[in-house]
């Protein structure tokens, strides 16, 4: 049973399973970039989790000394610092809503949600932008006009690797969530619409 101003039992739920989920994000990787080059037949990967760097690092930092990129260290990213904890809210938010069981909440979180998405796009982007553009003049190897900014998603040619910048567990279940919040919130406000009417 709903009141005109609840949610329904079932959107409940799936919001304090999806705050559940969410915790497991700030454990997990949320994107990763995938290298591939005829030198290295495995590929190489870098991961990278809410609040560290993992997989081929080393090896992808001595490629990025020779084209003039910076290399990457966790300590010179403060979204390493803050990003656990802006996942840990969004969690307990998800949590605190279902249980709740008032539906005006659930529009302020999805809005909230949904603006995290797009900044968090944003910021990767420009981090991106930076690595790729800001080269070392003194680098060994200058091709001019030359950029090396991994794709946000998707794939894009550097030189002779192939690059593919795709969601990676964590990111998975950030963007189910955001689909299962998404899902509530439409079907609150028309279930909102029909108590308007009766």
């Amino acid at each position: 049973m709903k009141t005109t101003t609840g949610m329904s039992k079932l959107h409940r739920t799936l919001l304090i399973l999806c705050g559940l989920a969410i915790v497991a994000v700030i454990f997990l990787p949320i994107w990763r970039i995938e290298l591939d080059a005829a030198q290295y037949p495995e590929g190489l990967e870098l991961q990278i989790y809410s609040y560290k760097l993992a997989g081929q690092v080393e090896i992808i930092n001595g490629l990025n000394h020779y084209i003039g990129m910076k290399t990457l260290h966790a300590q010179d990213f403060i979204e390493f610092t803050v990003l656990p904890y802006i996942i840990g809210f969004f969690a307990l938010a998800f949590i605190a809503v279902g249980l709740s069981n008032r539906r005006n909440l659930i529009y302020i979180l999805f809005f909230a949600f949904l603006a995290f998405g797009i900044i968090a796009m944003v910021d990767f982007y420009i981090w991106e932008y930076n690595y790729g553009h800001n080269l070392d003049p003194n680098a060994p190897i200058k091709v001019p006009g030359m950029s090396y900014q991994p794709p946000l998603i998707g794939y894009k040619q550097l030189l002779n690797f192939g690059a593919y910048s795709i969601p990676d567990i964590g990111g998975w279940i950030f963007i189910l969530c955001g689909i299962i919040l998404a899902y509530c919130v439409f079907q609150e406000w028309r279930q909102s619409k029909k108590q308007l009417i009766a």
